[in-house]
């Protein structure tokens, strides 16, 4: 099982594991790993009391998926979980500071959210989120977990235009059913933006929509992270035949 052992999987030239981080010096690297992306990389805002190290209120209570080049000796991807109850203990989802999600309060005791996804910047092959992902499954699956919540986020070195292009030809074929909508807390301002660009899909996005996950409402504007955050919703009952027989071994 995943809580008690690591999942392997080995790629050419690299020997690659995913699991659960099991102790706080994995959990440090994890969030060393997120501070070199999110902050060196893309400029973001964090906390400035522990430099070098993304780390908020909400990590003491996630569980944090990680994959480890063993060879290598460090960690090269991650993803923190927040499950039902831990989001209790916290007082609310992530995503709550950035969406009113009213809506999905039926689900709360069987939705888990996913977050602060990044893979270093020399493991961006598809290996690596390909095991990220096993990771996710398994543990939906072992813990009988129906719904994957999130913010996907999009770039706004352009001012946000690209992002609200890229909502805008998604939203007629993805948007979630009325009763599952979200609204942002902070919109990002579409009627001010362009909407008629050709904007790519991010890999991330395209991955979850791939997969059966809906666009759950507007973009809202993230300022510490200069993104436009896509809420998405992953049902498991909707997930796509072929994710879940390669992910989670399913065969219906």
């Amino acid at each position: 099982m995943l809580h008690k052992q690591q999942q392997a999987a080995q790629r050419p030239g690299r020997n690659l594991h995913v699991g659960l981080a099991t102790s706080p010096t994995e959990v440090l690297e994890a969030q060393k790993l997120r501070y070199r992306v999110f902050a060196d990389e893309m400029g973001a805002r964090l906390n400035p009391r522990t430099p070098g190290v993304d780390r908020d209120l909400y990590d003491p209570f996630c569980e944090h998926l990680i994959v480890r080049d063993e060879d290598a000796g460090r960690i090269v991807g991650t993803y923190r979980i927040l499950s039902p109850s831990a989001s209790r203990e916290v007082g609310s989802y992530y995503s709550e500071n950035e969406f009113d999600l009213t809506r999905l309060r039926h689900l709360k005791s069987r939705m888990v959210e996913i977050g602060r996804s990044c893979i270093d910047a020399e493991y961006r092959s598809g290996a690596v989120i390909t095991l990220l992902w096993s990771g996710l499954a398994r543990y939906m699956l072992e813990n009988n977990y129906d719904y994957l919540i999130g913010c996907a986020s999009v770039s706004m070195a352009d001012g946000g235009h690209m992002a609200a292009s890229l909502y805008n030809r998604l939203k007629d074929e993805h948007l979630c059913p009325l009763e599952y909508r979200v609204f942002p807390r902070t919109p990002l301002p579409l009627a001010a933006l362009r909407q008629d660009l050709d904007a790519e899909t991010p890999p991330l996005i395209k991955g979850y929509l791939r997969a059966g996950a809906w666009i759950c409402g507007e973009p809202a504007w993230d300022p510490d992270f200069n993104t436009a955050d896509l809420p998405v919703l992953l049902p498991v009952s909707r997930l796509d035949a072929r994710y879940a027989k390669h992910f989670m071994g399913r065969k219906d």
